[in-house]
């Protein structure tokens, strides 16, 4: 409810800022948004303390479990910065903040896609 509040004050704060001053209005902007994002940090800690128990339990490689956290991570922090781009009207910077993400993310997936491609291979029995 805190973060509906919040996000609902500034929306009309900065519908009614727009037009005298559309500088300010987009600097609230931002700041909602950072303050929104540390409102959650700690529910993220507790997702990733969860999120790393269960991977102990299930006996999965914690590389494999923090690879696959900073692809999500990659994935918020671009999308949260192209949405920062849209708001202050430069889509093309969002597009190339979004395809850098993107970039990332596929480069850190490898690794993982390579593990999987060699279990499958493991599985198959080989031709005699």
């Amino acid at each position: 409810m805190q973060i509906v509040g919040l996000g609902l004050i500034a929306t009309f704060l900065v519908v009614l800022l727009q037009e005298q001053k559309s500088n300010l209005a987009f600097l609230l902007t931002v700041f909602v948004g950072c303050t929104i994002f540390l409102l959650l940090v700690d529910q993220i800690s507790n997702i990733l303390a969860m999120l790393r128990k269960m991977a102990e339990g299930a006996h999965i490689q914690m590389v494999y479990l923090e690879t696959m956290l900073k692809i999500i991570g990659i994935a918020y922090i671009a999308e949260f910065a192209a949405q920062i781009s849209k708001d202050a009207g430069q889509g093309a910077i969002a597009a190339k903040i979004e395809l850098g993400g993107k970039i990332v993310i596929l480069a850190l997936a490898v690794p993982i896609l390579t593990a999987i491609i060699e279990a499958v291979i493991g599985l198959i029995p080989s031709a005699r």
